[in-house]
């Protein structure tokens, strides 16, 4: 097998690659969880929430 042949196989195997994850992605059984990610910033933090945030900010401060 020579150069050439080899840069062909990984460049199919990239654009196998890539068209494995926009299918992927696209996928309606993964629309609920994208939509629930892309929503989750609206959400309101509960107090539980806030104090953990809080808390570990003050550790990685305290580590610097």
């Amino acid at each position: 097998m020579d150069y050439g042949t080899l840069r062909g196989l990984i460049a199919l195997l990239i654009l196998a690659l890539f068209i494995v994850i926009v299918v992927w992605s696209y996928s309606k059984k993964r629309k609920s969880s994208f939509d629930e990610a892309a929503n989750s910033i609206f959400e309101e933090k509960t107090e539980t929430e806030i104090s953990h945030t809080n808390k570990n900010n003050k550790q990685e401060t305290n580590n610097v």
